[in-house]
């Protein structure tokens, strides 16, 4: 149970905690995102032996992925913002679902391109609808919490691949793997037309709960059109840093399966441990880097401080991953990869955060969007240089460097552009 203060600050009332129910809902949508997002990834070089692509030709699928995620992006906030969360969120999900199935026909490079284009145009709608989503269910003070907690289905996500995956394409085939994996989400829907609803119109919470979900000054009544948020300097710090920091994760996603097997021999039988501990890292970093801004705001930091010292830390931890390359055994490479995915996830819950600190609800996915493409773009373009460094140098030493140092130059660039997060005055 939570407290919070009435108006006259002397007393303290208990609430409930159904919002919790609705994260716990965005959490296990989030975990399957990932789940079809990286199975290509665990199966690449079964894939890579069976279909016979090069680097090169899996950096194009990677690629068609990320492009179309961007894409995707660049208008499902809008829609989301427009059409709401509940039906935008539903159509997302069985969109992706179905793409992924789809994987399991692709018998050449176009075909797996192609299917990895549609899975990357629906899945683009998971997050602006799980940010706007919290937006709507949590006041400031909790979002940093709350999106760290939905956004550790991710790792979770990331770490259930690399066991279902591998034992179901040696049980059966790779093409079931894709099939079983793509149906899951399915049944979340389920779930989601049965317990989501706004606050303000739902059944099951009670009052006291909807008064301290809405204990924030309530938005001004304006309409925003989509071309009016580029004049903001807030949504090109997000995407700024979108883009700046995006670039890692999509390397991490879809080169790390790859990054073992050829610097370590960690076949498809043995990939689930080093992935599982990778990613089950990045769930924590995930909570406590969100757990980390909201416990300094609740003593009494200002969001600006809070969130960006939040956001500091977490950059000063991933530069190590620069050594990752040079590791003399797996699991020292583990470790680096551990630190650094878990600083990510923190950072990325913060930077999330940044937007429902600064936007009205009514913008907040359309933001999100916006913020996502850029991220999407440079995922786009790490994916092709990877590609082309692997074909010609058989390193990762400088895909490696690249991630590691771009936080840093991403919160540089935040802070230029945002000295003080607040609430934007919107006309």
């Amino acid at each position: 149970m939570n407290d919070f203060e009435t108006r006259s600050g002397a007393e303290k009332i208990k609430v409930g905690n159904f919002r919790w129910t609705i994260v716990a809902l965005i959490f296990f949508a989030t975990t399957i995102n990932y789940v079809d997002r990286m199975v290509i990834g665990i199966l690449a070089p079964t894939l890579q032996h069976e279909i016979g692509w090069n680097d090169i030709q899996y950096g194009y699928i990677v690629t068609a992925f990320t492009a179309a995620y961007a894409i995707g992006l660049l208008g499902v906030g809008r829609i989301i913002d427009l059409i709401g969360t509940k039906i935008g969120y539903a159509f997302a999900l069985a969109g992706w679902s179905l793409a992924a199935m789809g994987h399991a026909f692709a018998r050449t490079v176009f075909g797996f391109g192609f299917a990895r284009f549609a899975l990357g145009i629906f899945e683009a709608g998971n997050f602006p609808a799980a940010i706007k989503t919290v937006a709507e269910w949590f006041p400031k003070k909790e979002r940093a919490f709350a999106t760290g907690l939905f956004n550790a289905g991710s790792n979770v996500g990331a770490i259930i691949a690399p066991l279902v995956v591998p034992w179901i394409t040696l049980k059966w085939g790779w093409q079931e793997a894709f099939i079983f994996t793509g149906a899951i989400g399915l049944l979340w829907l389920i779930f989601w037309f049965w317990l989501y609803e706004k606050p303000e119109r739902h059944k099951r919470i009670s009052k006291k709960e909807l008064e301290y979900i809405q204990t924030d000054p309530p938005d001004a009544p304006v309409k925003i059109p989509w071309s009016q948020l580029l004049r903001y300097k807030g949504t090109w710090a997000f995407a700024s840093g979108k883009f700046l920091t995006d670039a890692a994760w999509w390397f991490y996603l879809f080169w790390i399966p790859k990054f073992l097997y050829e610097n370590y021999g960690i076949t498809i039988h043995k990939i689930g441990v080093p992935l599982i501990i990778i990613y089950l890292m990045a769930d924590v970093g995930s909570i406590g880097g969100g757990w980390l801004s909201s416990f300094f705001i609740k003593r009494g930091w200002t969001i600006n401080k809070g969130r960006k010292t939040a956001m500091l830390i977490c950059a000063l931890c991933v530069t190590p991953i620069v050594f990752v390359s040079q590791a003399s055994s797996v699991w020292i490479a583990v470790a680096f990869l551990s630190l650094a995915t878990a600083a990510h996830q923190g950072w990325s819950a913060n930077l999330f955060t940044t937007v429902s600190d600064m936007f009205p609800r009514k913008a907040v996915a359309s933001v999100v969007g916006l913020g996502g493409m850029a991220g999407a773009v440079s995922g786009m373009l790490i994916a092709n240089i990877t590609g082309f460094i692997l074909q010609f140098t058989g390193s990762y030493l400088i895909p490696f460097m690249i991630a590691g140092s771009v936080y840093l130059l991403a919160l540089f660039v935040i802070n230029l552009l945002v000295p003080y997060i607040k609430e934007i005055e919107m006309e």
